[in-house]
């Protein structure tokens, strides 16, 4: 494909995201119109409204590129996709609908099936990540542009996020290697940013969920210098059948 200006796409979308998460809470205080989907989980207004905020800009700004949504059956049905955009409106609807706070807004750019780009905004937390590179990760902090860097490291305090309070055994011992001191529950792709700003030191997952959900949140980690493996340590690729995850290790720089 034409080759693409990472950096000028993703700077385009920020507003983009802003918006949509301004947008978000407006239409949580207003009160959510909620429904069940096919697959037994939640979905709101919110979500396909920031849907389509998000989508219509990457269409704008990268028209020859196929979008998978979440919340669209458009491209889903394609098989062998190597270029192509993941987004997850909101990820952690549970959170959303209700009045809590981890929930996110997601896109990722996948190229060649692998993760080039990122953006995860939380609008609740009023945190705003982005990536297009290598050592290209940043948070926007009062409108300035910091780049995400997990410096302070203590190998005695070692803290990951988990996605339920019970620890699966398989997990457990994983965590028994990695010398895990403790863990916090996170649900949602914000447990991505926040190890790549080095809050936290990793998270393990069985196999669970769908590229959507991770495909940002591994742009932005591999970019501030962690890396996102299978249990098996083998690289996550995108465009798998039905866009099933593996099974989930992430570690942010000072582990590796």
């Amino acid at each position: 494909m034409t080759k693409i200006n990472l950096k000028k796409i993703v700077e385009d979308l920020i507003d983009t995201f802003l918006n949509a998460g301004k947008i978000s809470l407006e239409l949580r205080e207003k009160g959510l119109t909620k429904k069940i989907k096919s697959d037994n989980t939640p979905v709101s207004n919110g979500d396909i409204e920031v849907n389509k905020l998000i989508t219509n800009k990457i269409k704008e700004l990268t028209p020859s590129i196929p979008i998978v949504s979440e919340e669209s059956s458009e491209n889903k049905s394609q098989d062998n996709l190597k270029d192509f955009w993941l987004i997850d409106p909101i990820d952690g609807t549970y959170d959303y609908i209700n009045n809590l706070d981890e929930f996110t807004i997601n896109a990722g750019l996948i190229i060649n099936n692998q993760p080039v780009a990122g953006l995860i905004c939380a609008p609740a937390k009023k945190r705003m990540f982005y990536s297009y590179g290598k050592e290209l990760a940043f948070e926007l902090i009062n409108e300035e542009e910091v780049k995400l860097e997990s410096n302070n490291f203590n190998k005695n305090e070692i803290k990951f996020v988990s996605y339920s309070n019970k620890i699966k055994p398989e997990i457990e011992k994983i965590h028994k290697k990695l010398n895990v001191k403790k863990y916090v529950r996170m649900k949602s792709s914000l447990k991505f940013c926040v190890i790549a700003a080095g809050e936290y030191h990793g998270y393990v997952a069985e196999p669970r969920a769908c590229e959507w959900d991770i495909a940002a949140g591994h742009a932005i980690l591999k970019h501030a210098g962690g890396n996102v493996t299978d249990f098996d340590g083998k690289e996550i690729l995108y465009g798998k059948k039905n866009f099933k995850n593996p099974s989930l290790i992430l570690k942010n720089k000072n582990l590796l």
